[in-house]
């Protein structure tokens, strides 16, 4: 499902036109991206959970040039599916 299709999925269940839907999922999309860029979770109860998880430096090979070299540590966000929605992923209703 790209954006277009979830804005026009909630305009659906909403009854509400295109382009307020379309804010709507924006609002909510920056509100996830600000909350996990200032380094807070973003817990959506039986849906799942957002985060930022902090990666290690490591070193790894070049395939083309077969030399090791060091790639940086960095933070990247995550998300962990809630039970609710693994069930109803998996059919376990």
């Amino acid at each position: 499902m790209k954006k277009a299709e979830l804005i026009q999925a909630v305009a659906e269940k909403t009854g509400k036109p295109k382009k307020e839907a379309a804010i709507y999922v924006d609002a909510i999309l920056d509100s996830v991206t600000d909350a996990l860029v200032n380094g807070d979770k973003v817990t959506l109860t039986g849906f799942g959970v957002f985060e930022v998880r902090e990666r290690a430096a490591k070193m790894c090979r070049n395939p083309k040039t077969h030399e090791m070299q060091e790639v940086p540590a960095c933070k990247a966000p995550a998300f962990k599916a809630g039970k609710t929605l693994k069930e109803k992923v998996n059919n376990q209703e």
